[in-house]
């Protein structure tokens, strides 16, 4: 049975995540995350559902420790191997608003966005490489070449206005910088972690403007076209996630698997 870990499941993407794997992927185990389980009651109640293959385990992505406690876990409840690991839990900003002009940035507000942003799922990584580097190769396009045969696949969500060379407007500082800064420590995993035998694919994925409560207080200003359902993402996401092979890896791409210039 391929096994796959959704961090930041309780809701939104993450939550939709787990529906369309326990749906459209019958012989997949998930571990769906969350700082507080007790009262994720959407992903309880498809937990429910799907006794068999669901489990919830409390994870904050801020603390190290609840990340290192989760991964040993994962590791004795999945005999040592994970085939797919999505980092989903996001922060604009702390206020819930993205800093419009300099006057607005703080430095805690910057450190709490780069904290659920970029160094949680960097951390993430790192305590979950392992199981990762003895998958199964079960998502992905297999490869008949030895040499670019993966193991497993990471997936860090990012967005577009990550880009430094689509930066036209400016603003959202806290949320730009550590969207960069994944995009950027991914890239470097992806030379890591695509070394030795046990070869992952890492990229970052731009799921769209997507109607979830991130990117809520700022629906009025984008197209009904635009404005994409979760379950409509994440078909386009999982879609790319089918097609990868060690050549996409360090890649930074859109919903639509376009590349977007970092």
């Amino acid at each position: 049975m391929a096994r796959a870990l959704i961090q930041g499941a309780s809701r939104g993407l993450g939550l939709q995540f787990c529906r369309h794997l326990l749906k459209s992927a019958p012989s997949t185990y998930v571990f769906a995350t969350c700082r507080n389980p007790s009262s994720a009651d959407d992903l309880r109640l498809l937990r429910d559902s799907y006794p068999e293959r669901l489990e919830i385990v409390e994870l904050d992505v801020a603390q190290e420790g609840q990340i290192k406690n989760a991964a040993e876990l994962v590791k004795e409840r999945s005999n040592g191997s994970v085939d797919l690991l999505i980092n989903c839990a996001a922060m604009l900003h702390p206020s819930g608003k993205g800093e419009t002009s300099l006057k607005d940035v703080s430095g805690m507000g910057l450190l709490d966005t780069f904290s659920t942003n970029t160094i949680g799922p960097l951390l993430m990584a790192k305590y979950f490489a392992p199981l990762l580097a003895k998958g199964s190769g079960s998502f992905g396009q297999p490869s008949e070449d030895q040499k670019k045969k993966h193991t497993g696949v990471l997936v860090n969500m990012s967005a577009r206005v990550g880009s430094i060379t689509d930066n036209v407007l400016g603003g959202w500082y806290s949320y730009r910088m550590s969207k960069s800064a994944l995009n950027m420590a991914t890239k470097n995993l992806s030379l890591e972690l695509g070394r030795g035998r046990g070869k992952v694919i890492c990229v970052c994925l731009h799921p769209g403007t997507v109607n979830t409560d991130l990117s809520r207080p700022y629906h009025r200003n984008v197209p009904k076209d635009k404005l994409f359902t979760t379950e409509y993402s994440v078909e386009c996401l999982m879609s790319i996630v089918d097609k990868l092979s060690m050549d996409d890896t360090g890649k930074y791409m859109a919903w639509d698997g376009q590349e977007i210039a970092f």
